[in-house]
């Protein structure tokens, strides 16, 4: 990822509150050892008795991120998330559940990607982006052509990749740029693949505020 042309925001407001004193603590004193390093690095070596590596792009509140960490404790799973308010809440879950199997960016998760070597994830998930529903702002969606290619060079054989979202443009968006690329699999083979939670899925409050237009959607996807 060039310096030099760096690509377009894909997240609004960094901040919108002031963060909680406890959360704000856990910000100085626990993130710092949660960051993954900033230049290139192989994410086995941040857990090396990992069974799998997962990545989850846009955290949120972290619900998601903690709880599957707590249901998994063989995983390692790196979360990014450039919204401060959403770094500070998952730290919150991260610490009150004593996870060790976290690993968190707060920063863009494009920029972690680029670190990453090739055929190192088992799994990722980008579950409820920001929508940027205005035609003028699609190009500062986070699933792009380029972002779709990085998660297929990221993604081993027989992985797995979930993208969520409760704005029907969105998802038809998604899920056409999936289906463009070779190296993705859409599982799906009938309607309520897609109109359901998927059984592993851990529900948010965000996710249940139905902030969009239609009910969620859930493209399940393998990487051929």
């Amino acid at each position: 990822m060039s310096d030099a042309h760096p690509p377009l925001r894909s997240y609004g407001r960094l901040k919108t509150r002031t963060i909680k004193p406890r959360q704000a603590a856990l910000m100085e004193t626990l993130l710092p050892g949660l960051r993954p390093p900033a230049g290139p690095f192989d994410p086995r070596t941040l857990m090396p008795e990992a069974a799998a590596v997962w990545l989850e792009i846009g955290f949120g509140g972290g619900e998601h991120m903690a709880a599957q960490a707590a249901l998994h404790p063989d995983v390692l799973i790196i979360g990014a998330e450039p919204f401060q308010n959403g770094v500070a809440s998952a730290l919150r879950h991260i610490d009150e559940a004593r996870l060790t199997n976290v690993r968190v960016l707060d920063g863009d998760a494009r920029e972690l990607m680029a670190n990453l070597p090739d055929a190192c994830l088992d799994r990722a998930f980008v579950l409820f982006p920001d929508p940027w529903p205005k035609t003028r702002h699609h190009k500062r969606r986070v699933i792009q052509a380029q972002t779709v290619a990085e998660l297929a060079r990221l993604l081993k054989p027989g992985g797995q990749l979930r993208f969520a979202s409760d704005v029907a443009h969105y998802v038809n968006w998604a899920l056409a740029l999936f289906l463009a690329n070779p190296g993705f699999r859409w599982t799906a083979e009938r309607a309520d693949d897609w109109r359901g939670p998927p059984t592993d899925h851990i529900t948010t409050r965000y996710e249940e505020k139905r902030l969009g237009d239609c009910a969620p959607v859930f493209l399940d996807f393998v990487r051929a």
